[in-house]
């Protein structure tokens, strides 16, 4: 294992992505190299329909690449087993979506909890652990509240707690403050730096905002299924 492989978080080289429907093949990308480093965070940008997504299902697991291969805490995704791929993916990664993906019919505080139990621990200790992570996004007295009872803003920083109550290597964002007023967006934006500093946790977050972009190390634009690193002057 060469040691960009070994030392990154995640590891992408030539990948590439088709869809095919019959006869009819559209390719996204082709040959895309990435390589997020322990603590880094990552911005990508681009226009409605390049891709952007699709990518960090790829980066995730949670699609199969046509050609190449990536590697999530120096293991190769597509070596592993369904149950293997599911499991590295609940203890590296975390995930946070445009819209919350809470369940419905449980708490906020059993939801947070979910990804802790399904790695095998106590529910008394995945309460602690969850309690205390939405505790940190300044949801301690809504502990109990479900989804429904919960603001926009609300949901997503549970979402948010969700995403990094199993200290991930890497959260990746699929557009998390999309779905948000302007406002609102700051100050989730705002938590989900402030917790990958503290828990020293890499973001890979797909934004359309170009002024949250900014504000990360890198940003890397999609563009015609090449990607490439901007320049801060062209952010």
């Amino acid at each position: 294992m060469n040691e960009s492989i070994r030392t990154a978080v995640i590891h992408a080289e030539a990948l590439g992505k088709t869809y095919a429907e019959g006869k009819l093949r559209t390719p996204v990308f082709d040959g895309l190299e990435l390589n997020v480093q322990p603590g880094e965070t990552v911005a990508i940008v681009g226009a409605s329909g390049a891709g952007k997504s699709t990518l960090l299902h790829l980066l995730g697991g949670l699609d199969t690449p046509t050609s190449g291969e990536v590697y999530v805490a120096g293991k190769r995704m597509s070596s592993l087993s369904d149950a293997a791929r599911g499991q590295l993916r609940n203890t590296s990664l975390g995930f946070v979506y445009q819209f919350h993906h809470l369940l419905p019919e449980f708490t906020a505080l059993e939801n947070v909890m979910m990804p802790v139990m399904l790695g095998g621990a106590a529910t008394v200790d995945a309460a602690a652990r969850a309690k205390s992570l939405l505790e940190s996004v300044g949801l301690g007295h809504r502990l109990e509240h479900k989804p429904g009872e919960l603001s926009g803003g609300e949901r997503q920083r549970a979402a948010v707690g969700r995403a990094l109550v199993n200290q991930p290597a890497c959260v990746l964002g699929d557009e998390p403050t999309g779905n948000l007023d302007e406002k609102t967006a700051a100050v989730v934006f705002d938590l989900m730096l402030e917790l990958n500093r503290a828990q020293k946790t890499s973001l890979v977050l797909v934004t359309h905002d170009r002024r949250l972009a900014r504000r990360l190390d890198r940003v890397l634009e999609l563009h015609e299924g090449k990607l490439r690193e901007l320049a801060p002057e062209a952010v």
